[in-house]
């Protein structure tokens, strides 16, 4: 399947710094000479309206302020103030996350340009400080892009590291971007904005495994097989209506991640360390800038909040589950033994020994990562069960496990629609694992259309079925006569019940396994994934 522009160009590396197209080096150059244009002279234009006079320094002259009124010595921690002995080094690498949070890189740009605008507004910094703090972070959101950020001793974090390059670039002003924030409101920001971004593109993932659903199951609605419960033959189904179940359930996968994401996208910058921001932020006002629905209510909640982590993970874990349950059926399903379905070579490995193997690893992958997000949803449930109010260090547990289940995610619902979209079926095979036995129920419901009470008609055939198999024939073979002395209702048109096709299209219901009902299905998904589409483009 070819991947839609828009989520490949999102689609993030493994542990780069985010999600956006690497930069070249031309790029921060470019961004360099457009912040000495637009901040110190030159060209007006932009977001930030005009400039004041006198402002004709360039960012390298910022920067080189800023080398001259910092003294030359090691890189201060941001919380290093009351402390008087060096950390142990083990306790830095213990500490540290900017190893795998710089993939928020650019949200903590985003975020903090936001607050730096809201922080004007209150008058609390000048706007010529909030246009150098602004223009200065897209410089180094450029770097980051380029993959040209320079990672320094004391960068624990993407917080702390971006800060740091910014008051290299700008200057000293750089120290006041951090006022009345604190890191616990500013990682909660990044996350969820680099999470309801990832949403979007985990969302169209889904979305597109359900169109391949209805495609097949819309061009291969007549083909019937087995139905198993307790992996025992049982009625007659038709492979779209198989098809169906699980998209069925992948539909209810995305019903619940458009729930979620509204809790996603919900701001606690604002809220401090935990008792809210002294100098009169618009929350409100921060929110709209940063394209967030809705402010957090309770700035201790807001810091101490990680429930979108844990639905996030939940989300998925469920999902996996309704994969890994479609897995084991086509694993089933592509043995010699059913040999329903053959796996694309795309999606299959051989053996090392056997030469005649062809495994379905695919599948097999789908259903092994299941096990491990459920594994890091329960381990995430027990760090934070403990932990008091508000804040704690444990939350920085919660990051790993979400970027691997992002990642996983992707990879997991891309993989399913590739091995669903290019697997070949065979219905010769599927008729052929279908035997007389299954139409017990349809022997059973003829006597009821006959007017006999289906609790008596339950009974009367499966004696048939014992006569059948104490005579080592087929259900089908037994006569009318063999079948009078069950029930005197039996006759002659008892034979129109030995028949698969009519088997399948006797269940007309809605949701049922005729040929109508399951094209109304299909419909009824397309209709679905029409009506929803534009909460992508709003999330």
């Amino acid at each position: 399947l070819a991947r839609p522009a828009a989520a490949a160009a999102a689609s993030r590396s493994r542990h780069g710094a985010s999600t956006a197209s690497p930069a070249s080096a031309s790029t921060v150059a470019a961004a360099a000479r457009g912040v000495r244009a637009r901040v110190f002279g030159g060209s007006a234009g932009g977001c930030l309206g005009p400039r004041r006079q006198g402002q004709g320094a360039s960012v390298a002259a910022m920067a080189g302020a800023a080398a001259d009124d910092t003294p030359k010595t090691e890189t201060k921690k941001l919380w290093g103030g009351r402390f008087s002995e060096d950390i142990d080094p083990l306790m830095e690498k213990f500490n540290e996350s900017l190893s795998f949070d710089r993939r928020m890189a650019q949200e903590d740009i985003r975020g903090s340009q936001g607050y730096a605008r809201a922080l004007a507004k209150t008058g609390i910094i000048t706007d010529a400080e909030r246009d150098q703090l602004v223009e200065g972070l897209v410089v180094v959101g450029a770097e980051w892009a380029a993959d040209a950020f320079e990672v320094k001793a004391g960068d624990e974090d993407i917080h702390t590291a971006n800060e740091r390059r910014l008051g290299e670039v700008i200057g000293t002003v750089a120290g006041k971007l951090h006022t009345g924030r604190s890191r616990n409101d500013q990682v909660a920001t990044d996350t969820r904005m680099w999470l309801r971004a990832q949403l979007v593109i985990l969302r169209g993932y889904l979305r597109e495994l359900i169109v391949v659903a209805v495609e097949r199951a819309e061009r291969e609605v007549d083909v019937v097989m087995p139905g198993f419960t307790h992996l025992q033959s049982a009625q007659t189904v038709r492979w779209s209506h198989w098809l169906l179940s699980h998209a069925a359930a992948w539909q209810r996968d995305d019903m619940r991640i458009a729930d979620l994401m509204p809790r996603v996208n919900t701001l606690p910058l604002g809220s401090g360390a935990l008792a809210g921001n002294p100098f009169g932020v618009d929350r409100q006002a921060l929110a709209a800038d940063l394209g967030f629905a809705r402010v957090c209510p309770n700035s201790m909640d807001a810091v101490s909040d990680r429930d979108y982590v844990s639905e996030t993970m939940f989300w998925a874990s469920t999902t996996m589950i309704h994969l890994s349950r479609w897995s084991e059926d086509l694993i089933i399903y592509s043995s010699q033994q059913f040999a329903f379905v053959k796996l694309s070579d795309a999606y299959s490995t051989g053996s090392s020994l056997m030469p005649q193997k062809k495994n379905p690893d695919a599948l097999e992958l789908l259903r092994g990562k299941a096990g491990r997000l459920l594994g890091t949803l329960t381990g995430f449930m027990c760090v934070m069960k403990g932990t008091p109010t508000t804040y704690n260090k444990d939350f920085q547990e919660a990051w790993e496990g979400l970027f691997d289940t992002v990642d996983t995610m992707s990879d997991c619902l891309q993989i399913a629609a590739g091995c669903l979209a290019t697997l070949k079926i065979d219905p010769e095979k599927m008729k052929a694992g279908l035997s007389a036995d299954m139409l017990a129920t349809d022997l059973a419901e003829y006597l009821v259309r006959k007017g006999v009470p289906f609790r008596e008609t339950h009974h009367i055939s499966g004696a048939a079925v014992k006569m059948a198999e104490d005579r080592g024939v087929s259900l089908s073979d037994l006569t009318v006569e063999d079948l009078k002395p069950l029930c005197n209702a039996f006759e002659a048109d008892v034979v129109g019940v030995w028949s698969y096709e009519k088997s399948a299209e006797s269940r007309d219901t809605e949701g049922g396994s005729s040929r109508r009902s399951v094209l109304e299905q299909c419909a009824k998904l397309r209709k679905y994934l029409e009506d929803t589409e534009s909460e992508l483009q709003t999330a």
